[in-house]
């Protein structure tokens, strides 16, 4: 039988879910700590049962609401109160809000501000520990073909391939990409390396009338932007140059 003592730990656990609940419908996260917003992630999967210590050992053990959100499953799963069915709600979470970001910044929104692509992309990528290079194609009329991830690694100038990057936007029928990269060391400073492969990518694409728009790097909760710095129409520049100057030989 259940204790008087029992019931009421269940009874001030239930109230105690509830009001985090009204507190969040009634206006959204603003207030919450981070071990409460994970309290309220963890009570989806076990509603009945009080998770607010769970909630603070991962906090603690994970620093942050996003090293929470970014720990693998076997790592959540070592934080005493926390199984199967939480991990799965926390999962269940992230996803939703990556589908939501790209669904509202890539099908709906035009990708000409670089500032509402890095919330996309840093939703997707920011939590890689490896360096992950992704292309969004585009249509002639800036409209997303699609979005893949092409390359993963140490991104030096011999692991990116123009060659591979053209036959897919060729494959998609892309008028225009956009090229994205992470760092997982957090700073978004590109390196000598970034600036020779793009400079070789924007080279490729314009040879096959593919125009590259944008080539980002996403650090922590940071970004560095090709276009945005001027070097994407440095780049173009000097291949209408180029591409000017072997036409002068080739009629003279």
């Amino acid at each position: 039988m259940t204790s008087d003592s029992e019931s009421l730990k269940k009874h001030k656990g239930e109230g105690h879910r509830q009001r985090l609940r009204e507190r969040f419908l009634a206006s959204g996260l603003s207030g919450f700590l981070d071990y409460e917003v994970v309290e309220l992630l963890l009570t989806l999967g076990t509603p009945r049962r009080d998770c607010k210590d769970a909630a603070k050992a991962a906090i603690q053990k994970f620093k942050s609401l996003r090293g929470v959100m970014e720990a693998g499953v076997a790592e959540l799963c070592t934080v005493k109160g926390i199984g199967p069915k939480n991990v799965f709600s926390i999962r269940l979470i992230q996803a939703v809000s990556e589908r939501y970001l790209e669904e509202r910044v890539l099908m709906k929104e035009p990708l000409n501000n670089s500032k509402a692509l890095f919330d996309y992309l840093y939703s997707s990528m920011s939590s890689k520990h490896q360096e992950c290079f992704k292309v969004i194609f585009l249509d002639a009329k800036n409209r997303v073909i699609a979005a893949e991830d092409l390359f993963k690694g140490t991104l030096t100038a011999s692991a990116v391939y123009p060659r591979e990057v053209v036959r897919a936007a060729l494959d998609r029928h892309a008028a225009a990409v956009i090229f994205a990269h992470n760092h997982p060391s957090g700073d978004p400073e590109p390196s000598d390396a970034d600036f020779s492969i793009t400079r070789q990518l924007v080279f490729a694409c314009l040879t096959m009338g593919i125009l590259v728009h944008e080539h980002l790097v996403i650090g922590d909760n940071r970004y560095f932007s090709f276009a945005d710095n001027g070097y994407i129409a440095s780049m173009h520049g000097e291949f209408q140059k180029e591409a000017s100057r072997q036409l002068s030989l080739h009629e003279a």
